[in-house]
């Protein structure tokens, strides 16, 4: 949306700079709910596929669902959570915190809590190389800790 040169000021060096700041304003607002809405998006994916809600035909008919996931359970173990049953309900906890601060992101970004999105992004992106996975699998994920930081970024502060 462009707005003309406002023609109610004198002097027309403060036209221009009035226009300027207007139009600097529109962009950035419009970045703003670009990131908003890609952060909504990442943590909402992410939480979905942690709470599992996928159905699995190779367990069986008495679990209806699984974390979508299934190979952070035996990630888990490599930072010592040994048991899988703890490991679903953290990933369930975890995917439920996701959602949360989704939903939080879209109403409005609170600047602490993406930073804590730019950490975990960042943390879920880097241990993929550090439980074997390919380097790529962390280059792949920089939008995961990107997005969230760059909003922290242009959020201002309260």
């Amino acid at each position: 949306m462009q707005f003309p040169a406002p023609q109610h000021l004198l002097n027309p060096h403060l036209d221009s700079l009035f226009y300027f700041i207007i139009r600097y304003i529109q962009n950035t607002k419009i970045v703003e709910w670009v990131l908003r809405i890609a952060v909504f998006g990442e943590f909402i994916g992410h939480g979905v596929f942690a709470l599992g809600f996928f159905p699995s035909q190779a367990i069986g008919k008495s679990i209806l669902f699984l974390p979508q996931k299934a190979q952070w359970v035996g990630w888990m173990q490599n930072f010592g959570i040994s048991d899988p049953a703890l490991a679903a309900k953290l990933l369930m906890l975890v995917g439920a915190i996701d959602i949360l601060l989704a939903f939080i992101v879209l109403i409005r970004p609170v600047r602490p809590l993406l930073l804590w999105m730019a950490f975990w992004g960042f943390w879920t992106a880097i241990v993929r190389p550090l439980v074997g996975e390919p380097i790529w699998d962390f280059v792949e994920r920089w939008a995961n800790w990107g997005a969230p930081l760059a909003l922290w970024y242009l959020v201002k502060k309260s």
